[in-house]
């Protein structure tokens, strides 16, 4: 993403005639829907070979605990590279450097799905996780870039909706195809799916310029800027909290006697996030303070709902609803508050947004072991609970920078837009 004046804007957005000869801009689907796909790219890239662990474990030859470690390498890629790439490809055109992230993604599960040794598949794997530190530090914003101000926050809804569709329906489909074909497959399909989002964004999605030298942000004056710093704490606890619950739940479910029923789970969550995103975008350009922490209570009291009334299962249906209703939008408010609280400064503040998202994943998935290997998987609800507590307080001290009452727009874009 960019934060430097636009200089095609006008072939961004779709206008159609409004009352008394004033234009009303409306979103971009076409472009935007081809952005929530390179979401669901990274997103599905990352956690596929979770399903797909024992197969790819004997055709590599390896146990599958070091399988696992597939996922933990592209984390630490995406972590690694995410500030010092987006530093490096600043002035790049928006439309070259999402091509070349696309890019990076296709040759990353090309080499995963033909690799017979291990320690070249986990270089692919690091490739790919540099690939996504380089597209989750321009996704947000490019989705930003292609709306009107007063419809900038459904634009990041449609565009982060690629998140949970991965995770509630990618996931299951991509184990599926592995057990009927292989696992080799599974990543070929993720291939040829890049491949057909390269000619989309290129036929579809507008370009923008990227910063001029005098206007690339540094990094160390972006955490001084207000609000900058609440953000990407609320961003390294939140997403650490949901990830040592998420990281684990078919054990956590299976030691509940509900193994069976975690692809039902996953879809009854999946669906709560679907429904959560288009809630936040409906309404995240004036409630973006109250959507986030109504998200964090809503995780809350589904941690405490598992924590003491894991034993009756409708309630861990329930407690799955809610989890999915306060998370599903989580990605879209933080990406939002990170950016206008960065302002000029916004990659920046992006960039580091999204090495502290896989820091607190790659942490979420090593806190969590420790906590079942020590306590019992019993203890995740709890510790998602203690971790939210300081979430919401400082989401509730940071009205002033961070997460206001109100975000800040244009006075003549205010208005909102018109219902669906």
């Amino acid at each position: 993403m960019s934060t430097a004046p636009d200089a095609a804007p006008a072939a961004a957005v779709a206008r159609e005639p409004k009352h008394g000869g004033v234009e009303q801009q409306r979103l971009p689907l076409f472009a935007l829907l081809a952005l929530a796909t390179a979401v669901f790219v990274t997103s599905l890239t990352e956690t596929l070979p979770a399903g797909l662990l024992p197969a790819m474990s004997r055709d590599l030859r390896v146990s599958e605990s070091a399988t696992g470690q597939t996922v933990t390498v592209y984390a630490i890629g995406t972590a690694l590279t995410a500030i010092p790439l987006t530093a490096a490809t600043a002035g790049w055109r928006r439309k070259r450097l999402l091509l070349t992230a696309m890019g990076g993604f296709a040759l990353g599960n090309t080499v995963t799905a033909v690799s017979s040794v291990f320690e070249v598949t986990m270089a692919a794997r690091f490739v790919a996780g540099v690939a996504a530190g380089l597209a989750w530090a321009l996704l947000a914003g490019y989705a930003r870039r292609l709306a009107p101000v007063h419809l900038q926050g459904k634009a990041m809804a449609v565009a982060m909706a690629g998140i949970p569709v991965a995770l509630s329906l990618g996931v299951p489909a991509g184990t599926f195809l592995g057990d009927w074909l292989g696992w080799r497959v599974a990543f070929l399909a993720m291939t040829a799916l890049t491949v057909v989002l390269l000619a989309w964004i290129f036929a579809a999605v507008p370009d923008h310029p990227g910063q001029g030298r005098g206007a690339r942000p540094r990094l160390l004056p972006t955490l001084r800027i207000p609000g900058v710093t609440p953000v990407l704490f609320v961003t390294l606890v939140f997403v650490l909290a949901h990830t040592i619950l998420y990281a684990y739940i078919a054990t956590y479910l299976d030691d509940l006697g509900l193994g069976g029923s975690t692809g039902l789970i996953l879809l009854v969550f999946g669906a709560a996030s679907l429904a959560s995103i288009w809630i936040v975008g409906a309404r995240i350009n004036r409630r973006l303070r109250g959507l986030t922490v109504g998200g964090a209570l809503l995780v809350a009291v589904a941690a405490l709902l598992l924590a003491v009334l894991s034993d009756i299962t409708a309630l861990v249906y329930a407690a799955t609803v809610l989890w999915g209703l306060g998370w599903g939008g989580v990605p879209t408010l933080l990406q939002t508050a990170v950016g206008d609280a960065g302002g000029e400064s916004a990659d920046a503040a992006q960039a580091m947004l999204v090495t502290l998202w896989n820091v607190a994943m790659a942490g979420g998935g090593i806190v969590g072991g420790i906590l079942l290997d020590v306590i019992g998987s019993e203890s995740f609800p709890w510790a998602v609970l203690l971790l939210l507590l300081p979430v919401i307080a400082v989401v509730l001290h940071a009205r002033q920078a961070g997460f206001p009452a109100r975000r800040p727009v244009v006075p003549a874009e205010e208005s909102p837009a018109p219902a669906a």
